[in-house]
């Protein structure tokens, strides 16, 4: 999955080519991240999500703890406003994580991966249409293009392919406030974790008491799995942050791609979902939308 990009790009800096690795890195974890989640296709998606919040807090707190940046977290949380804003952030990004462990746990790889495709366009489509911002011709094409795919794969599926809109919708909007918030990355993280974890304590406590939880009642590598949770949400996020700050927004652009991508191949060669004819049509045009669109940033950065 990508995040959105920085508001501010470093133009040249001397860890650049670290800050490429990084990025690089994250992107192709977040690609191979249905292979961790289909190792726990038993769990029920909400006690996943449950188990991801309250481990990445325990991670995300120890780093704050280290940087001894706990004052940033408690003046995020001094105002109501700050706090509905990340609280909204917060259950955005919860149910973007739901909808993604499901759609990979029911066999929606491919699906999963479109969403992503999805999300520089409906990004542009945000900045037009919320934003009132001018469109260029090119950009008015690319969203042209991943509409008519959109809407070759409703012909071809009888329906709207729900999860991929799900999880763009959510993750464009969980953009658009992380880009409106002051909070960097780890205590963003840490703030919208910290909002959540006491529901997700509770939830895990109760399934613990009936009997219907994982923990206790699963083999040794499931519960490695399940504690590794934390892991695998803030250790991307951190590496993205790291890449974020040294790489410019248009290498950033075209590496986000990467993690989709990674996706669709696990969906077709290892997952082997069904790829219909009309299903490639309609992920053509959007991947033809999208390299318009990687070619119109490019341009745009070249001009400045």
């Amino acid at each position: 999955m990508s995040l959105p990009a920085p508001s501010a790009p470093a133009a040249a800096h001397p860890s650049a080519k670290a800050g490429a690795i990084a990025s690089t890195i994250c992107y192709f974890a977040w690609g191979l991240v249905p292979l961790y989640w289909k190792q726990l296709a038993s769990i029920h998606p909400v006690e996943l999500i449950a188990h991801r919040h309250v481990w990445s807090l325990v991670l995300v707190c120890g780093l704050v703890l280290a940087q001894g940046s706990f004052g940033q977290v408690r003046a995020a949380l001094n105002t109501p406003r700050s706090l509905g804003l990340n609280f909204l952030s917060a259950t955005l990004l919860t149910a973007n994580w739901l909808i993604y462990i499901w759609g990979v746990n029911t066999g929606h790889v491919i699906e999963c991966s479109l969403g992503y495709f999805l999300v520089p366009l409906l990004n542009v489509a945000l900045g037009r249409w919320i934003l009132h911002e001018q469109l260029r011709r090119l950009q008015w094409i690319a969203i042209t293009l991943a509409a008519l795919g959109v809407g070759v794969m409703i012909v071809q599926l009888g329906r709207p392919p729900w999860i991929a809109l799900a999880l763009a919708a959510t993750w464009t909007a969980y953009g658009f406030l992380r880009k409106k918030s002051p909070l960097g990355s780890l205590i963003g993280l840490t703030v919208e974790t910290l909002l959540l974890a006491p529901l997700a304590g509770a939830f895990l406590l109760w399934q613990y008491h009936t009997g219907a939880g994982a923990l206790g009642r699963v083999d040794v590598a499931t519960h490695v799995l399940v504690l590794s949770s934390g892991v695998i949400t803030a250790v991307p996020l951190l590496l993205f942050a790291f890449g974020a700050r040294r790489i410019r927004l248009s290498t950033m652009g075209l590496l986000q791609y990467l993690a989709p991508t990674v996706q669709f191949a696990l969906g077709v060669w290892v997952y082997h979902e069904p790829v219909s004819r009309e299903r490639l049509l309609g992920f053509a045009f959007i991947w033809v939308g999208l390299a318009l669109y990687t070619a119109d940033n490019l341009w745009a950065q070249r001009e400045k």
